[in-house]
């Protein structure tokens, strides 16, 4: 055997032993105080949690030299004070039952302690009732009568001064300062009631008044366009209720920059509420953009587990299946309904869908020319009411309708209403069904790709095939609820060497793997074989997708899954099934379309994410020719 190389040193034994108080301390601030922003999210917390009802944050280049956090609670009797910076003391819980129903907004008792180790801290407070106020120095523990308001003034000056290591690994004085005012906006947002302001070097830097109501404070907070630019979530789902805002499909960002989310009161990021937002709006998102919102879900504190991390900005589910249901309803739910009844509708731009008296399903509908049976049929019946070129059919005619290429699915005609003849598009027409048309009325058709409408407020585009798509596919998703994923058995398995999570969650699942198409069974006692596949996925890569869906199953809800796959393949359908560009619309034709777009369910929203119309307004269309000018 040879030798360990020289340059390795070897490790002499030392006794087990136990660590100093002012160690322990040192380890408890490494976890608690990340930067500036840290303390200012825990003596806000405290602040909170004392009942104030106004609370101004004091900084000095970006925290590092000073944070004062003021507030107006009920303070710190004088006997309490020197306790309050002993490790692991609080007033927050007293047992083991407190702690399984954590309420308040701090709890772990380390947060003063752990920055009194690394900072120059001075508590200055004043309990309801008393006759005056004491302040404490954190370092000597000299306690002297001050003069005070009712409420509790915290001071950490110098921070990390007692670890130089630490405090190089800090940012520009502008960077802490922007993560400093972070942290009092994730507050202010949970906290509508309460004021808070932010100065930092003698400036005002933000400020935000108590507020009656939350949309007025996310306005404040956010801004007036994060209001008008989403909707409103109100949902309650079994023991969970969320409520907030989210924002439309056009409001999403880059970056994931505007996701707020507060789990009784409390602002967290959690992979199973991530999760569940973007899933629900996966059929309206385009790409990697990030939806934004501001969503608050409210749950008994003994179905949530908060003591997960120090920083306290994770959380645990009792029951994370049931939350994550929850959440991707309550969004669901909010995106499909028509935003005339919110307030902010006034202010935001032109509803993304609508919900007009039209008539029902199958009753009161003809128009000569149209086979509007099809539109009514699954992707099956394609074939037998608009058969595929044979490549011997001679070329349509100049502007006539445009028959599928070789192996192309055909498009799926629309329906036309009872009463929308060609006599019916007229001006009078227009006004007298305004209210049963946001969409107006067609106009022409430009390059064999848009339709030009025309509704009170203007002009209106619309990329026919995006939005027949979107129709298509609500359309097969209700005809398909419920049903199984035809699958296509393997000729050969395709079998790999499992993990053993990914060999438990074949097993547990496998009555839900064939509604997925998929089957899925053991091998060996380490490998897996795929022996049948979705059929339109027929010619990927077997073990890749066994892998990814069993990856989504061990940490998401089956139904959630088994959703999510069947709605890919649908996409794919409507997809294929949707109006191809290039073919010749009749007025009629194109005015059906804009009737079906205005019943169907996020009509504004391809499958892919991608707009389906947009509106120009009159006072738009005069900016381009400087009308009034």
């Amino acid at each position: 055997m040879s030798a360990l190389p020289s340059s390795i040193p070897s490790l002499q034994r030392r006794p087990i032993r136990e660590l100093p108080d002012e160690l322990i301390s040192q380890i408890a601030a490494g976890e608690v105080v990340e930067r500036p922003a840290s303390v200012v999210r825990e003596l806000l917390d405290n602040a909170l949690d004392a009942g104030a009802r106004q609370v101004t944050v004091r900084l000095a280049s970006g925290g590092v030299r000073l944070i004062s956090v003021e507030d107006d609670g009920q303070g710190i009797p004088r006997e309490e004070l020197t306790v309050a910076l002993r490790r692991h003391a609080t007033s927050k819980i007293a047992s083991l039952n407190d702690l399984e129903t954590v309420g308040t907004m701090g709890f772990r008792g380390e947060a003063l302690a752990a920055i009194n180790a690394i900072a120059e801290l001075s508590i200055l407070s004043r309990f309801a009732g008393a006759d005056g106020a004491f302040a404490l120095d954190g370092r000597t523990g000299e306690l002297r009568p001050v003069a005070r308001a009712v409420g509790t003034t915290v001071e950490v000056r110098e921070l990390f001064f007692a670890t130089p290591a630490r405090r190089k690994f800090l940012k520009t004085d502008a960077t802490e300062l922007a993560h400093c005012i972070e942290a009092v906006r994730r507050h202010a947002l949970a906290r509508p009631e309460v004021g808070f302001s932010v100065w930092h070097d003698g400036k005002l830097m933000e400020q935000w008044r108590a507020a009656d109501q939350r949309e007025q404070r996310l306005a404040d907070a956010l801004s007036d366009d994060f209001v008008a630019q989403s909707v409103v979530v109100d949902h309650l789902g079994g023991a969970v209720r969320v409520a907030g805002r989210a924002g439309i499909p056009d409001a999403a960002r880059s970056r994931a920059d505007q996701q707020f989310f507060y789990v009784n009161g409390r602002f967290v990021r959690d992979k199973v509420l991530s999760h569940a937002v973007r899933s629900a709006y996966e059929d309206v998102l385009h790409g990697q953009r990030q939806p934004v919102y501001a969503l608050y879900l409210e749950i008994d504190p003994s179905r949530v587990d908060v003591n997960v991390h120090p920083t306290k900005i994770e959380v645990r589910f009792r029951d994370g299946r049931e939350v994550h249901q929850a959440v991707r309803h309550a969004i669901e739910n909010a995106l499909a309904a028509p935003r005339a009844g919110d307030a902010a509708a006034s202010a935001a731009p032109p509803q993304p869908f609508f919900k007009p008296n039209l008539p029902a399903s199958g009753a009161g509908w003809a128009q000569p020319g149209i086979n509007f049976v099809a539109a009514e049929r699954g992707a099956g019946d394609f074939e037998a009411m608009w058969p595929r070129r044979t490549g011997n059919e001679s070329a349509p005619e100049p502007g006539a309708s445009r028959w599928p290429m070789a192996g192309e699915a055909p498009p799926v005609p629309f329906r036309a209403p009872v009463g929308l003849p060609a006599e019916s598009t007229g001006a009078g027409a227009l006004a007298t069904h305004e209210q049963a048309w946001p969409l107006g009325r067609a106009l022409a058709q430009l390059q064999g790709i848009y339709i030009l409408a025309e509704n009170s407020q203007g002009l209106i585009v619309v990329d026919m095939h995006a939005a027949h798509e979107r129709i298509v596919y609500e359309r097969l998703k209700t005809q398909l609820d419920g049903a199984a994923i035809t699958s296509q058995p393997l000729l050969i398995p395709a079998t790999f060497a499992a993990t053993p999570q990914e060999v438990a969650t074949a097993e547990a699942c496998a009555a839900v793997l064939p509604t997925l198409g998929l089957e899925i069974t053991p091998f060996s006692p380490r490998t897996l074989a795929v022996r049948a596949v979705p059929g339109t996925l027929a010619d990927g890569d077997p073990v890749e997708l066994a892998r990814s869906v069993l990856a989504e199953l061990a940490q998401h809800d089956a139904s959630t899954v088994v959703q999510r796959a069947q709605n890919e393949l649908l996409s794919t359908m409507a997809c294929h099934g949707a109006v191809r560009a290039n073919r010749k619309l009749t007025v009629d034709e194109m005015n059906a379309l804009l009737r079906q777009m205005e019943a169907t369910e996020r009509s504004d929203q391809c499958n892919h994410g991608r707009p389906t119309w947009r509106q120009l307004s009159i006072r738009e269309l005069d900016a381009l020719f400087m009308r009034g000018r």
